[in-house]
């Protein structure tokens, strides 16, 4: 793994550690101690993560991780020293896509990274260039296509009604495990294994807001959703009905 991350924190020896642990990993590491920092050198080094505290001078995290999602899809951790649920879930709300409480380890903090990374395709970018003369074919052929529904795995990429949608990484994973296996039903634990990390420790309200989220980008009505259903007292499964074509 060789990818530009921003680690940006207030508490100079929790972005010492972080730089070491993740620099270890073959990472080049810039940090920031405070929030207009950390968006000065994403626009500046575009990385392929950000590590941000929740709590920092000047501008908040949370503020770093909107304004970041007004426009790209760079995969956000929030660091917070607060466990409470209406901090997670508000992290998780913004955008974020993963979230660890202080105090942490290190050696997690580089697992999570990896997963996000591999999650989102970070691998796949000298791959994908070597492949652009037969890109269009291979992409059709791979193609989950539901009524008004069309997902393309090589590209990540969702068209809703032949338009593309924006989709935040964890999202994006989200629909994808539900869209290849339509009509079968995933509780929530399971779906955070999944999607998240084997090990991953959360709770299920970090499914349920991507699920919301999810619903209010592709659904034509997400208070009565056409796919992505919800089966009562167990998860979530797409809806069968268009199987892919």
């Amino acid at each position: 793994m060789s990818a530009r991350i921003v680690v940006a924190d207030d508490e100079r020896n929790i972005t010492d550690v972080c730089r070491r642990y993740l620099e270890r990993e073959g990472n080049t590491v810039y940090v920031a101690s405070d929030g207009e920092e950390a968006l000065n050198l994403w626009r500046e080094h575009q990385p392929d993560l950000l590590v941000l505290d929740l709590m920092m001078p000047k501008i908040d995290g949370l503020e770093v991780c909107d304004t970041i999602r007004q426009t790209e899809d760079t995969p956000i951790i929030l660091l917070t020293a607060r466990g409470e649920e209406p901090d997670r879930l508000l992290g998780l709300t913004m955008g974020a896509d993963d979230y660890m409480t202080k105090p942490f380890s290190p050696r997690e903090l580089v697992l999570r990274v990896k997963n996000i990374l591999r999650r989102t395709g970070y691998r796949d970018h000298e791959a994908a260039a070597l492949r652009d003369g037969k890109k269009d074919a291979e992409q059709l052929q791979e193609a989950l296509r539901f009524d008004g529904l069309s997902i393309f795995p090589s590209e990540r990429r969702v068209e809703i009604a032949g338009k593309n949608v924006e989709l935040t990484a964890k999202e994006f994973d989200l629909l994808q495990l539900l869209a290849a296996y339509p009509g079968k039903v995933f509780s929530r634990s399971q779906l955070l294994n999944h999607v998240w990390d084997v090990a991953y420790e959360g709770d299920m309200t970090t499914v349920t807001v991507h699920v919301r989220r999810l619903r209010e980008k592709i659904e034509p009505n997400p208070s009565d959703p056409s796919w992505i259903k919800t089966v009562w007292g167990i998860g979530y499964k797409l809806d069968g009905k268009g199987f892919p074509s």
